[in-house]
């Protein structure tokens, strides 16, 4: 029998906060409270989260996971990631890239918006004449 689940909830666990004030933004876990509730820490001058107590519900668990011992201190946490590189595995991933882009699209001016769709505008041509030129 295959394994049902491959992303567990343990301390050094990188997840991505999905519903609060810090909705957005990644964090580890750092401690369990109890079958609810996670102790999460960004930490603060890499993710921009405090430590604090969140609900495991409001959280998506990602596959990546550093080895820290329970309870660690944002120090011991920092290094961990640092020498783990969690957070450039975690910016190399389709996930992370999916989030950029969408950032991205919703930062746009209103130019930008219809430089983008001249764009592919022309690409379309371009596509279709080849096409075309192929089908002869």
């Amino acid at each position: 029998c295959a394994e049902m689940f491959t992303r567990f909830i343990e301390p050094g666990r990188l997840a991505l906060i999905t519903y609060g004030p810090s909705a957005g933004k990644m964090c580890t876990v750092v401690d369990i409270v109890d079958q609810k509730r996670v102790v999460v820490d960004g930490p603060e001058s890499v993710t921009g989260v405090r430590r604090h107590m969140m609900p495991v519900k409001r959280l998506s668990l990602t596959d990546l996971c550093t080895k820290i011992p329970r309870g660690a201190r944002e120090k011991t946490l920092r290094t961990a990631l640092d020498r783990d590189e969690i957070m450039s595995k975690w910016s190399q991933t389709a996930w992370a890239k999916k989030i950029a882009a969408k950032e991205k699209r919703a930062s746009m001016t209103d130019f930008e918006r219809f430089k983008l769709m001249v764009a592919r505008k022309n690409r379309a041509k371009e596509v279709k004449s080849v096409i075309k030129k192929t089908k002869k």
